[in-house]
């Protein structure tokens, strides 16, 4: 029984550790950016020894990449909450707002977690492929809002799957760059990139 219990408290403690690790880590990376961030400042910040982040992490890619699940859940669930069927049309000012605005906000909300993969992906090897594979599996939803326009014989400008990257690649960039604060509002990024690729999406 006892033995049970303190594989309990090991447990709790486990999950309370790697828990201030992520914390720690997505405060820094909205301060100083993930290049200028080294494990010991994540376990300094999250008042951890050193030795503890290898328990939880490899490295802080695989950091990054636990973080990067965090944004991946919350983008699911804001789509969860609306009503999301494939055959969303992005020729539609509206739905497109709609598409562009959870994209947003969820980049906004979690700036820290895009300045890291911003940073992290133009620092890794350029040959790799990665920023492809990364930005292509980041907007696997507006490639199939794309295809199916294309099933229905609506012209598109190019490949879905191409423009939805580089819709993803906008967004991502622009929120890299955008300071939190100004000079745009939320509702002018959106508005303004809503009518800019609606123009190349509808004519």
């Amino acid at each position: 029984m006892a033995r049970g219990k303190e594989e309990g408290v090991r447990k709790v403690r486990a999950a309370q550790t790697r828990a201030a690790l992520l914390d720690a880590a997505r405060r820094l990376f909205g301060e100083r950016g993930y290049l200028n961030t080294k494990v010991t400042d994540i376990t300094s910040a999250a008042g951890r020894a050193t030795g503890s982040f290898y328990e939880h992490f490899a490295d802080k890619q695989e950091l990054l990449q636990a973080l990067l699940g965090d944004l991946e859940d919350a983008a699911d669930e804001r789509l969860a909450a609306v009503e999301h069927p494939k055959d969303h049309d992005l020729t539609d000012r509206a739905q497109l707002r709609e598409h562009l605005a959870i994209a947003w906000s969820v980049m906004r909300e979690h700036r820290a977690i895009q300045v890291a993969l911003f940073q992290s992906m133009v620092a890794d090897d350029p040959a790799s492929g990665r920023a492809w594979r990364d930005m292509t599996g980041q907007t696997g939803t507006l490639r199939e809002h794309l295809e199916w326009l294309r099933e229905q014989g609506r012209p598109l400008p190019g490949e879905p799957e191409l423009i939805a990257a580089g819709m993803g690649a906008m967004l991502a960039l622009t929120s890299y760059s955008l300071p939190p604060g100004g000079p745009y509002t939320d509702e002018q990024v959106v508005d303004a990139f809503t009518d800019l690729l609606l123009k190349g999406l509808a004519g």
